[in-house]
């Protein structure tokens, strides 16, 4: 996080020439004192910033001293753009969900060769910071993916559908969105032709092509996402409700592992409904769960259960 602070504040400073503590603090939003503390590292760095006070002071470079920013390039841009929201090839972290994008924040105050680049990321990354799934798996063609994204041309991905079966599709890449630790790829389908959602840990294969394409210049990667309402179009493909009883200690730890589709309380029990994808997945599940809850439905899932607690009362009887 520190990092991209610096980074924000040389900035800054070199493309307005001087700044006060107050209005870096602001654009940061951060503290003065933070502010302040990072300017000395910067020094200690060896970098050259003179602080004046007083009306017409302000933090800035000594006279001829230049950071170097004309050197990034439109690959360095988007790094600093990915890993300022937290987003790695291995996976977001934690920390990620309370980090302060300064190039974002930035924008209108970045030296204008940036500023494409800026605006590009902006409309092909979104990052969605909103509790879904947390469970991290392995994304074999990320870099494949995000490169067509990036490069915007067109490549034919073998993709895995939730029944198990698999197809090939050709689609045009128009953008990534991060939820929580699962990636989807927004494209349109040449099959279908229309916008689809794919999720990315599916995409067993990615092949580019030489064709490239454009994204409609009315599309919105943001808007495309919350007005096709994902988690409706995943219901209806992936939807296992299971309802458990439990307390409210309790269900702050299921709420933070299960993806919550009800809460209600009842008395002193809180009844949540949790999807959990399939019943084979909630019987994969279901064992971790039940020292946390009881499981109420569906009936099949508590016979299942209620076998396997069986099974192991005559195991360590």
């Amino acid at each position: 996080m520190r990092l991209h602070r610096l980074i924000a504040i040389l900035l800054c400073i070199e493309s307005r020439g001087r700044m006060k503590a107050k209005e870096l603090a602001l654009a940061l939003e951060t503290s003065v004192r933070s502010i302040y503390r990072d300017i000395d590292l910067l020094v200690e760095a060896g970098v050259p910033i003179v602080t004046a006070s007083g009306p017409k002071g302000g933090i800035y470079l000594m006279e001829g001293y230049t950071a170097s920013l004309k050197q990034l390039n439109g690959a360095d841009v988007l790094q600093l753009y990915l890993t300022g929201i937290d987003i790695y090839t291995g996976g977001p972290t934690e920390s990620g969900l309370k980090l302060k994008n300064a190039l974002l924040k930035l924008e209108q105050t970045m030296p204008a060769p940036y500023q494409s680049d800026i605006r590009k990321a902006k409309s092909r990354f979104y990052f969605d910071d909103t509790p879904w799934w947390t469970e991290r798996v392995a994304i074999p063609c990320l870099e494949a993916v995000r490169a067509a994204v990036w490069g915007s041309y067109k490549i034919t991905i073998q993709y895995r559908k939730a029944d198990g079966s698999y197809s090939s599709r050709r689609v045009h890449p128009y953008g990534l969105v991060v939820k929580k630790a699962d990636w989807y790829l927004i494209a349109f389908c040449e099959a279908g032709q229309e916008i689809r959602t794919f999720k990315c840990e599916r995409i067993i294969e990615a092949q580019p092509s030489a064709e490239c394409f454009e994204v409609p210049a009315d599309f919105s990667l943001e808007q495309h996402w919350i007005k096709q309402r994902f988690k409706r179009l995943c219901t209806e493909n992936e939807y296992y409700p299971v309802v458990i009883r439990t307390n409210k200690t309790q269900a702050g730890v299921i709420a933070k592992r299960l993806e919550m589709v009800q809460s209600v309380q009842e008395e002193s029990h809180l009844y949540l409904t949790v999807n959990m994808y399939s019943y084979e997945a909630a019987c994969r599940d279901a064992m971790d769960w039940i020292g946390r809850g009881e499981i109420m439905e569906p009936a099949a899932l508590r016979q299942f259960v209620k076998e396997q607690v069986n099974r192991l009362q005559k195991i360590y009887a």
